[in-house]
């Protein structure tokens, strides 16, 4: 059915991008036939989105890996630095949830542990729908934010990181078996919100497989029974993901998303201060619109490094931002 459905998808998207093509034509050709530049201007204006349509959907079908059409599991992981880097993974955190919902995806909170002061420390999200994983998995790497902190009473700037891990949500049609013996099972009490019945159970399950010290965790059901299956879900997905890494790698000479969340690793800087702006150092991509960005405007970063990994060009000699 999900195939069926990516099909049925790309052939109407087809089929529709060619009807307003040729409508947009003729109302140019009905505007300039009566000296309308009101109406020529407006089908104008049309094709320059829908040449936008079509670069995306051109993108899409190189959305062509094993597993892109799955859904994703998006992990957030604030890095040192106390209260400033937590708060930053929640501003992430946000901004990935909006990018979902504007895209019509569907989005379920798994984990989240929440920082001393403010912000979060770790965060897992699911966002369904398709080709899910296939943008999401663009994402993958260092954050790092520069700006003048709201927790400083000075009022000085300051840098932060965190980091986002994104691994396919895989179905029954990929077999993955991990021995019991492997795997480490602890229960724990389920933090955050969820009245006296989350507080008072050990409903929160983690899993960490030992071979690779993997570690899941899943506190988004009410029982262990249900948080345990789910948790060797995300399991089961995790190690799958590194495989395939390892297969993309091999196969692509692709450089793995580094896991240091310090300097000299970011994949992407958000300047907010003494300037706006947001810079891609995989593939130069950056705009002033800092704002429209954090509230889940990425297409343009997700589609750069699509074709970047897809037709081969490289990131290098390309300058971090101040």
């Amino acid at each position: 059915m999900q195939e069926r459905t990516s099909l049925e998808d790309s052939l109407s998207g087809i089929g529709k991008v060619e009807q307003e093509l040729e409508d947009d034509i003729g109302m140019i050709e009905l505007g300039e036939a009566e000296g309308d530049d009101g109406v020529v201007a407006e089908a104008e204006a049309a094709l320059k989105n829908l040449k936008k349509e079509v670069a995306r959907r051109e993108l899409e079908a190189l959305l062509s890996g094993e597993a892109d059409r799955f859904d994703s599991y998006l992990e957030v992981h604030a890095g040192a630095g106390g209260t400033e880097s937590q708060d930053w993974a929640q501003m992430l955190l946000r901004m990935y949830t909006r990018w979902a919902e504007t895209h019509g995806f569907k989005v379920e909170y798994l984990e989240e542990s929440e920082g001393e002061e403010a912000g979060i420390k770790s965060a897992t999200i699911q966002v369904s729908g398709h080709n899910a994983y296939g943008w999401l998995k663009t994402e993958a790497g260092v954050h790092r934010l520069v700006r003048i902190s709201p927790f400083d009473s000075n009022a000085r700037r300051h840098t932060s990181f965190s980091s986002v891990q994104v691994f396919p949500v895989i179905d029954d049609s990929i077999k993955i078996d991990i021995k019991e013996s492997d795997v480490r099972v602890d229960t724990m009490r389920s933090g955050g919100a969820g009245g006296q019945h989350v507080n008072k159970t050990e409903s929160a399950v983690r899993l960490t497989h030992i071979p690779t010290g993997v570690a899941v965790v899943c506190q988004a059901g009410r029982s262990q029974h249900k948080n345990r299956a789910q948790a060797w879900d995300m399991l089961r997905a995790r190690l799958y993901e590194i495989e395939l890494k390892k297969r993309e790698e091999k196969a692509a000479a692709d450089q793995a998303a580094k896991t240091d969340i310090g300097w000299g690793h970011q994949i992407r800087s958000y300047v907010l201060q003494p300037y706006q702006m947001v810079k891609d150092l995989r593939t130069g991509v950056q705009t002033s619109d800092t704002s429209g960005v954090l509230n889940g405007e990425l297409d343009d970063f997700m589609a750069a490094t699509l074709a970047q990994r897809a037709f081969g060009t490289t990131g290098a000699d390309i300058e971090d931002v101040d």
